[in-house]
C-alpha cells in the first residue's frame, strides 16, 4: 500500500518523542495529553478519560455502515533502558521496552491514512488508546469498558496488533483461536524456624523447604499436563537467608504460571496448592499463598482471523505469512476479546543481529516495521467493515 513518506516520518518522530517519555501503567498522563493533540491536530473528535487516562477516537466514514475498533496500549515497564538509542528514554527506571510506543503511534498515523480514505469507509472507525496494559492482572481494558468505553459505539469486531522481534520486518502472525497464553501469577512466603548453621536439627530449615517446592512445581508441567498442552512454571524471585552461618528463618518466591486452555489453567492451579501446601506440611514449614488470576488467553475469532489474513496477503502475497505457534505471554486485549469477537496478531518488528526479547532492557524496535503496521491495520480496518457490511 502507498503511504506517504509524511506519515511514516511523522509516526517515527512521534514513537521517538514517547520512547523518550515513557510513563508508567495508570500514570500515563503526558501520553495521553501527547495523543489527545495530536487527534486534535487531525481533526478526530474523541472522548477520554476511560480507566484514567484511555482515549476513544471516532472517525465516521462517508457511508453508513458497522463500526470496527483499532486497540494500541500507550504504557511503559518500570526498566532501566540499555539500548543505545539516541532517543532513549529521559525517565529513570522507565522504559518502553515492549513497543507500546510503536503502537501508539501507528495508530495515529493509521487514523491519518483512513482520513485520507474517508471515501471508502463503510461505517465507523473506534482509535482505542488503552492504558495499564502491563497493570496485570488488573489491567486497562476492562477499566475502560466498566467506564462505558464503548456505551455509545458498540464495536462489531475488534482489531489489535503487537510488534513481535521474533519476526522479520514485512512478516505478520495470524492465526485463529489462541494466540496469546493465560498469564497468572503467585506469591509464597515460607516459614520454618531459623537457628545456627552448625545445628541444623533444631530447625526447620526454609531454603530447604523452599528448594523442594521449586523442584516440585516442575512436575506440574512435566508430569500433570498432557504432552500436547503448552504450560510453563516459572519461579522468577527466589529471597531468603541473612548470613553464611544462619539457617533461614523465611524465603519468598514469586512466580508464574503460563498456560494456554482453560482446562491446563485449571488443572495447573488445583496442582500448585496441592503440591505446595503437602511440600511445606511433610517439612514442618508454614506457607502463606497468594495467587493471582491474570490475563486470559487471547482467543482469536476465526472469521476475523480469516480476514485479517487475506488482508496481509492481498497487500504482501503469502510469504509475508510465515507459520507461527502460539506464545504464552500474557495480553490485555484478551479481555476485549472476551466481550467482542475480533483479531489479535504480530508485526514483524526484528532488527537481525543482536536482537533482544521484548521486556529486555536493550530491546529496541525496528522502525522500518512501522509502513507495514500502518498498512496493514488501515486497510483490515476498512476490509473488515466491507465485511461487515456484506453480511447484512
Amino acid at each position: 500500500m502507498d503511504i506517504s513518506r509524511e506519515i511514516i516520518d511523522d509516526a517515527i518522530d512521534f514513537r521517538r518523542i514517547l520512547h523518550r517519555n515513557p510513563e508508567l501503567s495508570t500514570m500515563e498522563q503526558g501520553t495521553s495529553r501527547r495523543i489527545r493533540a495530536q487527534l486534535e491536530k487531525l481533526g478526530i473528535p474523541y472522548k477520554d478519560g476511560f480507566a484514567g487516562t484511555g482515549i476513544l477516537g471516532i472517525i465516521e466514514g462517508e457511508h453508513p455502515g458497522r463500526t470496527v475498533g483499532l486497540r494500541a496500549d500507550i504504557d511503559a515497564l518500570p526498566i532501566d533502558e540499555m539500548s543505545g538509542e539516541d532517543f532513549s528514554s529521559e525517565n529513570p527506571g522507565v522504559m518502553h521496552a515492549c513497543g507500546h510506543d510503536a503502537h501508539t503511534s501507528m495508530l495515529i498515523a493509521t487514523a491519518r491514512v483512513l482520513q485520507g480514505r474517508i471515501d471508502e469507509i463503510h461505517g465507523t472507525v473506534l482509535l482505542i488508546f488503552q492504558p495499564a496494559e502491563e497493570l496485570s492482572p488488573v489491567g486497562g481494558s476492562q477499566r475502560m469498558m466498566d467506564d462505558g468505553v464503548f456505551e455509545d459505539y458498540t464495536p462489531d469486531v475488534l482489531i489489535g496488533q503487537h510488534v513481535w522481534p521474533g519476526l522479520e520486518v514485512g512478516k505478520f502472525g495470524v492465526m485463529s483461536g489462541p494466540i496469546m497464553g493465560n498469564s497468572d501469577k503467585f506469591f509464597l512466603k515460607i516459614k520454618g524456624s531459623g537457628g545456627h548453621a552448625s545445628m541444623p536439627h533444631d530447625t526447620v530449615d526454609a531454603i530447604i523447604v523452599a528448594n523442594q517446592v521449586v523442584s516440585s512445581l516442575q512436575t506440574i508441567v512435566s508430569r500433570n499436563a498432557d504432552p500436547m498442552e503448552p504450560a510453563v512454571v516459572t519461579v522468577g524471585r527466589f529471597e531468603g537467608g541473612t548470613k553464611h552461618n544462619v539457617i533461614a528463618e523465611s524465603v519468598e518466591i514469586e512466580g508464574t504460571i503460563r498456560t494456554q486452555s482453560d482446562t491446563m489453567k485449571q488443572l495447573a492451579k488445583k496442582r500448585f496448592f496441592e503440591i505446595v501446601e503437602k511440600v511445606t506440611g511433610a517439612m514442618d514449614a508454614e506457607v502463606e499463598i497468594q495467587f493471582d488470576d491474570g490475563y486470559p488467553a487471547t482467543v482469536n475469532t476465526e472469521k476475523w482471523a480469516d480476514r485479517l489474513y487475506e488482508t496481509v496477503r492481498t497487500l504482501y502475497g503469502e510469504d509475508a505469512l510465515p507459520r507461527v505457534n502460539p506464545s504464552l505471554a500474557g495480553e490485555d486485549f484478551s479481555r476485549f476479546l472476551q466481550k467482542y469477537p475480533g483479531v489479535y496478531y504480530w508485526l514483524g518488528s526484528s532488527v537481525g543481529e543482536g536482537q533482544k526479547p521484548l521486556h529486555n532492557p536493550a530491546f529496541r524496535f525496528n522502525e522500518d516495521a512501522i509502513h507495514y503496521g500502518v498498512s496493514v491495520m488501515s486497510q483490515a480496518a476498512i476490509d473488515t467493515l466491507n465485511t461487515l457490511n456484506e453480511a447484512e
